[in-house]
């Protein structure tokens, strides 16, 4: 079957040329002209990556995102004809895979579809057994679950996927850009400040979980995991 992908934008011209250009490519496409249609060909169509507008009517991009990541993990790419970089840090927040600037380059966005796709195939097809477990907390990536102390917690993806990556990798420190690359998979441009923001929420649920590890500044240089002896 053919990978689907759903665009929402209000501008029709726009949805026409993705449209065109995506199918060409081989790829099955809908389209939405608002955020409300958005939510609801999101849940009726049930595509593999959306393509979501920022400034929408009736919802916009941000509250369309949010609505999408309470139930599906599915690869948001945020389109928008702003620069700034609290827009993309706050995408990024909201758990959108990407973030692209109007006007883009259609080969760019093509290969950058190809590699959210590829990123999140690999998360989906990993095996079920594998999951994190130290003292009190377990993380699966697989089902996109955190448990402490035995109990689930409700975490947005991409602070899940930061977790689980430094927590696989533990006693080793990133640099804020390395974890940029590794946890959302492409180069950021712009502030960094982004991955303060998630390792901050982080230490927020698991204050108090454990004395056998933490999630540690290495000041000057990023984050670790750290398992304490």
């Amino acid at each position: 079957m053919s990978t689907k992908i759903l665009v929402v934008d209000d501008d029709p011209n726009i949805c026409d040329l993705l449209r065109l250009y995506f199918e060409n490519e081989g790829y099955e496409v809908k389209t939405a002209s608002d955020g409300a249609e958005g939510v609801s060909f999101f849940k009726m169509y049930e595509p593999d990556l959306v393509l979501l507008d920022i400034m929408l009517p009736k919802k916009d991009g941000w509250q369309v995102c949010r609505e999408i990541r309470e139930v599906s993990s599915k690869p948001v790419i945020m389109i928008t004809a702003k620069g700034e970089v609290f827009d993309k840090v706050l995408g990024l927040e909201l758990g959108a895979d990407d973030f692209v600037v109007k006007p883009f380059d259609m080969k760019e966005l093509s290969a950058r579809i190809k590699a959210v796709l590829r990123r999140y195939t690999a998360q989906d097809n990993r095996d079920e057994d594998e999951v994190i477990k130290f003292e009190n907390i377990e993380i699966s990536l697989q089902k996109y679950e955190l448990k402490l102390n035995g109990k689930p917690v409700d975490i947005p993806p991409k602070e899940l996927e930061l977790l689980y990556f430094l927590a696989s990798n533990f006693n080793r420190v990133f640099t804020r850009d390395q974890l940029l690359d590794k946890v959302w998979g492409f180069d950021y441009l712009g502030d960094s400040r982004t991955v303060d923001v998630h390792v901050k929420r982080l230490r927020e649920k698991l204050e108090g979980v454990s004395d056998k590890w933490s999630l540690k500044t290495v000041w000057g240089v990023g984050y670790k995991f750290e398992l304490i002896q």
